[in-house]
Formats: structure tokens, C-alpha cells, sequence
């Protein structure tokens, strides 16, 4: 059996404090792999070779590590279906959902390849007699990551790829859920030219993100998971003087209008409820439909789909969700179907019944569709992340706005309508970081950022795109004087006359 331990300078270090966690295959239910579990000694270990690693990689020519990263991007593309194939053993989605999960992280590596444009600072000549001002954008140091068990490429990827080609030396400490595509990232990245240590992996729990968390060598922390382990992190990261960016959790709603396209409403969200069997940060979990002929009209489309979804082992082709991550995953989001019904939600279709034949001990669940929400219960209130859907009804376009305004979360949020003023009115009152508009999941593409609002987002920048050049560097701002006459002292503080 395969045992990660932990990819530190470049090459794979066996763990030494005897524990490990088991890494299953989701389809079958069978542990697959184990993970060695890092100690303190062993994550100030990787910290320590990542320090060593820093000044000499900070020191490179900004266009020979983008010459890094674009053959690093080039190997990444070459093994595209190989890492795919790892996410689908290890998370439960389906290859093709594995695919494009891949390629978007890929699209981020790629965009971080012109760094030696989007690092240049600003210059003003002559503010004053011979006196110019110039500013630099500096690499941080040593920079952690910590990455969710949902996209064990993608995110990695998002936050390796601006660190590394800013200057950054890195360690990640992927989900010991899923950890096997971040060390095949690592070993890519030395493939393609990057300096040993430059690119560390830690496999670990709690010890190990607490050692990230507490060590001062270690200048910055960026986190996706639970918003409460979220909350955690940034507080800890930023009591002890680091920059942190903790991504949450999220409800993301989709309002529907009475004059939408209930096709193309019905087909966003069979993609973006039930892919990845729900377990998706940007995942639409309700809808909010405009009056009741609205949401009836939806259901009635959604109703035959769901009940039809093509359910699977995650590496068969052609196939439309997969099992969930672990069996107490799976139990949790079965409570909460029970805890809706409980709470005198009406449902429509109940997918704890479904049991794939052959598989019987793998981790799935049949789609859900949860009618007569209310705002009121907990089963609404918080994050289920599995394949269900909620309907809630209200009256106006205004309560809709209002709903979406009041949840504690504001990752993203969507509106099918084709009126445009309605819709431009949405994007603009809108209490949430990302926003659809008759595009169901609209996380940005590389060349912008991802990020929530409220109690999706713990941190002032964004993942990616210009906001994360920004969180992985600093800026340093000169001001320089070259005069041909001596001016003498000044005392008070120079100014431009």
C-alpha cells in the first residue's frame, strides 16, 4: 500500500512521528493509501529548507522563474488526465468533473507565467529637483498553504503558482483526504526546472497547520475549508503577525425570476447543485423563486433530471455525479435531508435511498430537492455541501435580493432572468463577492480573482488574479536623489515648490 510521507527539497522524506490517516477511494468504501502525519519537528524541518531555499530563488530574474512556470504550465497540461485521474480515485467526481477542475487550475498557472509584467512597479521621475521615486513589489519569504480535500489540484495550483513566480518559496499541506495530486505538483515543478525546495508538500493534521500557524519564518498563511476552521486560522495567522486570506463556506442562492428561461435555469442548476455531488464552495444549494408559478414550473422540469442523474464510480466516462468524500460525510448531509423534513420542508425527491449496484459500500447519494424553505431553519441556514437543492418561495424580486442579503454567507450568488435592468440591479445591491447572471457558478476566470463576502472570506485579498500577486507580495517604495549641486541640510520635511 502506498504511504505519503512528506516532499521536502525535492525529494520524499518518510514521516517519523507514527501517525498516520487513511486515504479512501470513495467509490468502493476501501482505504486506498495512508498518510503520514507531520510533527513540529517536521514541518520546522520543511520551514527551515524552504528559508534556505528562499534567497537565491528571490534573487532570480523575474523572467527566468516565469520561463519556470511556463514549463511548468506545459507539463501540467501534458499530464492533465493523470492528475484527473488522481482526483477522481481520491475525491469520488466523476473524470470529466476531475478534468476541468485540473484544467481551471492549470488556467491559473498559465496567467501567473507573466509575472514579469504584472510585478512592475510604478516610477514618477523629477517630483522634486533631482529627485525621483520609484516602487518595487517584493516576494514575502516563506508562504503556506492549506488546501481542502474538494479540488485537490485546483486550489493548490492557485495558490502555488502566484507565490513560486512571485519569489516565494512554498509549503502545502494538502487534505489528508486527498492528498495525492499536490505531491505529483511538487515533483512537476522540480521536472520543469524549479530549485529543489522551492516547492515543499507536509502531509498532517491539526499539529501540523497549528506548527505553520505559530512558526515566524513562515510570513503568510492561505486557507480554504470550513468557515469556522477559517475563522480559526486567520485569527491565529493573524495574531502571530502573518498576512492570511481564509476562505469559508457558502449558500449560494439562485434566483429565478418569473420570466427566465426555465430550461436554462433547470440546466444551470443540474450542474451546479449536483456536480461534484454537491461538494463545491460555489455549489448552488437554493433557489429562490419568484412566486409560486415559478417554482412550480422549476420543479416540475427538475423533478424527471434529478430523479435520472447518471450516478457512478468517479472513473467511468459519461456520467453525471459520483459518491461523496467519506461515509461520514455521506451521514452528515443524510441528517440534514432528515432535519429539513423535520422542520416541516416538504421533499420532493430523497436521495438517501439510492444504492449504487456493486457498490454498496461506496459512498453515494441519489440528488434531493427540499421544496417549502424557510430562512428561519438551521438546515437552510447552514452549509450542507452535498447534492441537495432548496426551493424557497417568496413574493417579489426585492424579498429574493433580501434573502440572499440576510445569510451569513456571500460567496456567490446567481439570477436567471431577461430583463436587464432587474438583473443589473442584482449585481449591483447584491451583498456577495461573486455574481451570476444566467451563468450558474461564476467563479471568475484566472485573470480575475475568487473571493467571498461575510463569513465566506476571512482577509482583505482575494485567491488569484491580480489580488493574489498582491497578497504574495509587498511593496517597497524608493525614493532616490541624484543632484549635480549640494543642497545642504534640510530640517523640515522636503516638499515640491
Amino acid at each position: 500500500m502506498n504511504i505519503y510521507g512528506h516532499y521536502i527539497g525535492g525529494e520524499y522524506k518518510s514521516g517519523i512521528s507514527g501517525r498516520f490517516g487513511d486515504v479512501f477511494n470513495p467509490s468502493t468504501g476501501e482505504i486506498s493509501s495512508k498518510i503520514s502525519f507531520a510533527n513540529k519537528q517536521e514541518v520546522e524541518n520543511a520551514i527551515a529548507v524552504a528559508q534556505a531555499a528562499f534567497p537565491a530563488w528571490a534573487a532570480t530574474s523575474a523572467l527566468k522563474r516565469a520561463r519556470v512556470m511556463t514549463k511548468f504550465t506545459a507539463l501540467l497540461y501534458d499530464k492533465q488526465h493523470e492528475l484527473a485521474t488522481l482526483v477522481a480515485r481520491e475525491h469520488g467526481k466523476v473524470i470529466e468533473d476531475a478534468m476541468g477542475s485540473v484544467l481551471r487550475g492549470i488556467e491559473v498557472a498559465e496567467f501567473a507565467s507573466g509575472a514579469p509584467h504584472l510585478q512592475k512597479g510604478e516610477f514618477s521621475d523629477n517630483v522634486a529637483n533631482g529627485v525621483d521615486i520609484y516602487s518595487m513589489r517584493k516576494p514575502l519569504g516563506v508562504v503556506a498553504g492549506i488546501t481542502p480535500f474538494n479540488f485537490p489540484a485546483m486550489i493548490p495550483l492557485w495558490m502555488a503558482s502566484m507565490a513560486i513566480v512571485t519569489g516565494n518559496t512554498v509549503i502545502l499541506k494538502p487534505s489528508e483526504k486527498t492528498p495525492g495530486c499536490v505531491y505529483r505538483l511538487a515533483e512537476l515543478f522540480v521536472e520543469a526546472g524549479g530549485p529543489k525546495g522551492v516547492f515543499n508538500v507536509i502531509g498532517g493534521d491539526k499539529e501540523a497547520v497549528d506548527a505553520l500557524l505559530e512558526d515566524t519564518r513562515v510570513k503568510a498563511i492561505s486557507f480554504v475549508g470550513s468557515t469556522a476552521i477559517a475563522k480559526s486560522v486567520y485569527e491565529k495567522a493573524s495574531a502571530n503577525g502573518k498576512r492570511c486570506q481564509a476562505m469559508g463556506g457558502a449558500k449560494n442562492h439562485m434566483i429565478v425570476m418569473p420570466d427566465a428561461d426555465i430550461n436554462a435555469a433547470a440546466d444551470g442548476i443540474m450542474g451546479a447543485a449536483y456536480g461534484s455531488a454537491g461538494e463545491r464552495c460555489m455549489a448552488i444549494s437554493v433557489a429562490v423563486c419568484v412566486g409560486d408559478e415559478t417554482a412550480d414550473k422549476l420543479i416540475e422540469n427538475l423533478k424527471p433530471r434529478v430523479k435520472n442523474l447518471k450516478i457512478g464510480t468517479s472513473l467511468e466516462t459519461g456520467l453525471e455525479m459520483g459518491p461523496l468524500i467519506t461515509k461520514e460525510h455521506r451521514e452528515k448531509v443524510m441528517s440534514y435531508i432528515q432535519m429539513a423534513k423535520d422542520e416541516g420542508a416538504e421533499l420532493v425527491l430523497d436521495g438517501r435511498d439510492f444504492v449504487l449496484e456493486g457498490h454498496e459500500n461506496g459512498y453515494f447519494l441519489g440528488g434531493t430537492i427540499i421544496d417549502h424553505v424557510s430562512k428561519n431553519m438551521k438546515s437552510y441556514q447552514d452549509e450542507i455541501f452535498g447534492p441537495t437543492l432548496q426551493i424557497i418561495r417568496v413574493g417579489t424580486f426585492e424579498e429574493a435580493v433580501a434573502l440572499t442579503n440576510d445569510h451569513p454567507y456571500g460567496n456567490g450568488a446567481s439570477i436567471f432572468t431577461q430583463n436587464g435592468a432587474v438583473a443589473r440591479t442584482f449585481a449591483d445591491t447584491v451583498e456577495i463577492g461573486m455574481v451570476g447572471i444566467n451563468a450558474p457558478i461564476p467563479v471568475p476566470l484566472a485573470f480575475y480573482s475568487f473571493g467571498g463576502w461575510k463569513s465566506s472570506s476571512f482577509g482583505d485579498h482575494n485567491q488569484y488574479g491580480m489580488e493574489g500577486l498582491r497578497f504574495y507580495t509587498k511593496v517597497k517604495t524608493v525614493t532616490s536623489r541624484w543632484s549635480k549641486n549640494a543642497i545642504g541640510a534640510e530640517f523640515s520635511m522636503p516638499v515640491h515648490e
